[in-house]
Formats: C-alpha cells, structure tokens, sequence
C-alpha cells in the first residue's frame, strides 16, 4: 500500500502543462499591452514634442533659430533676462496675477453658496433657476459685449482697467455654479441632518461640513478659472487696450511678439514664462482637478 502512495503517478501531476488556448490568450494580452503603450507613448510625445522645441529654442541665440541645430550651443539663459527686462513685462505679470487671483476668490466664494442652495434646498423654482444657470452657459460673452462694454465704460467710466473683468466674478459664474451643484449631490444629506441636529445653521453647516467634503470639486473650480482668466485674451482685448499699464500677459504678448517678431528665442522665451505659471498650479494640483471632474457626474 506504501509502495502506491509513493509511486510518482499517484499524487498526481505537479504542474499543468499550459496548453495551446492559454498561450493564445497570454500572446494576444502581451501585443495588446504593447499597442496600448505604443499608442500612449505617440500620444504623450504628440503633446511634449512642440513644449520642448519651444524651450530649446528659447535658449538658442539670434543665429541659430529656426535653423537646422535642434541642441542649443551654448545655452543662452540670458534670453529670460532680457523678456524681463522688456518694459512694462513685470506690470503685465502683477495685472495676470490680479485678475486670475482675485476672480479666482470671487468666483468660488460667490458660487459656492448658490451651487449649495440649488443642490440641497428644496424650493419652488428650484429647477427653473437651475434651467437659468445653463442657459446662461450657452449664452456665448461676444452677445453680450456691446451692453455690457457701453455700461462699464460709459456709465461707470472704468475702460482701461481690468475692474469690468473681475467685480462681475463677485456675482457668481453659471459653469462654476453647475459644476459645484453637481459635485455638491455627491455629499449625502445625512451629514448635514447630523449637522443641523447638533445646532448648525445653513452657513455654519456650509463651512464646517460642506467645504471641507467639497474641496475637490472647489479644486477644479477654482483651476478651471484661474485657467480661463490667465488666458484670457478677449477681455483685455476690449476693456484694457486702451492703456498699455493695464495689459496682461495674454495681451501684452502679442505686442511682445509684434516688436521682436525677428527674434524668435526672446519670442520663446516670453511664451515660456508664460505658460509656465500654469503649467506648474496644474502639476501639483492635478490629482484634485481630476477627482473634482470625476465626481461631479455621479449624481444628476
């Protein structure tokens, strides 16, 4: 009986041979894997490719743009020196700060309540006012250009500055608006009823409960904003022409790019700076925004 036991065909086999259908399957997951990857990587170098040409072209000197040299000999960080010392640059980049900035603090600030409001108080005419706030998303802002341009500049006489672009932030934004409601539905309403039993009001229910389960979706609001308003060339277009010492960098850099139109590098090196501020929010604030796009379909 021992001698059976022990015999090598008794246990049973000690590994499967993989069969013809396993390898199959293993050999059709490996080519996918590469094409997924080859793909991402076309991708990746699509969008990277033009960014390094345009830093490389930066540090070249006057002889060797927009020649066949790729590599710059030698490194002409003074180029960055001289964008600066442009005058009026350092003025363009305090007005960007300022209209990014502060319509980025107006804009949550003043549509975070009524993203609130619309996603969790029952009212009559809650839809029809959510049905206004998309509307107004499809409004395109060239209609309204005219009224509001002969408003600001006329009856307020504020042309020439950049106060017609950031106090109408202080009354709210229909995109900022629709995408905190919906991220706001997210948030179960038994924390606010735990909330409101422990004695908090609306606004102190708002700020102690909301705002700190809200951040992501407050994140992307405030990125997408700061965004729009750090590229916006359309606004100062109409209401700050008129007076260089209110141009941002949007604007003053088709006048940068008018003077020096020869000069290509100082022309890179200029569009560099200026998109290096956005590209450096976004890196270390990218996991938020894409959390805060995410979630903000979950519920409708």
């Amino acid at each position: 009986m021992a001698q059976v036991l022990d015999h090598p065909k008794a246990a049973g086999p000690v590994n499967d041979p993989v069969t013809p259908a396993q390898r199959v399957a293993r050999r059709k997951a490996l080519l996918n894997w590469i094409a997924v990857h080859a793909l991402g990587v076309a991708a990746a170098l699509f969008f990277v490719l033009p960014f390094v040409f345009l830093v490389l072209t930066s540090l070249m000197s006057d002889q060797q743009t927009l020649t066949r040299d790729l590599w710059p000999h030698p490194f002409e960080w003074a180029n960055y020196k001289r964008v600066f010392d442009t005058p009026g640059f350092l003025t363009w980049w305090r007005n960007t700060l300022l209209y990014a900035g502060a319509g980025t603090v107006l804009t949550v600030v003043s549509s975070l309540p009524v993203a609130y409001a619309l996603a969790k108080f029952r009212f009559r005419g809650r839809h029809l006012s959510l049905m206004l706030v998309i509307s107004m998303m499809m409004l395109p802002p060239q209609v309204m250009v005219i009224p509001m341009y002969l408003f600001w500049a006329k009856q307020l006489d504020l042309s020439g500055t950049l106060w017609p672009l950031i106090i109408p932030m202080a009354f709210g934004d229909a995109f900022s608006i629709f995408l905190l409601r919906q991220f706001l539905l997210t948030i179960p309403d038994e924390y606010l009823d735990a909330a409101k039993v422990d004695g908090c009001g609306e606004l102190r229910a708002l700020l102690r409960v909301v705002v700190p389960m809200a951040k992501p979706g407050i994140a992307a609001v405030a990125l997408f904003q700061f965004f729009y308003a750090w590229n916006d060339y359309f606004g100062p277009q109409i209401y700050a022409s008129e007076n260089p010492g209110a141009w941002t960098l949007s604007y003053g850099l088709e006048s940068f790019k008018g003077a020096h139109h020869t000069d290509w590098n100082l022309t890179m090196a200029a569009t560099v700076l200026v998109m290096a501020p956005v590209i450096v929010v976004f890196f270390f604030a990218q996991k938020a925004f894409v959390e805060g796009v995410t979630l903000t379909g979950v519920k409708g």
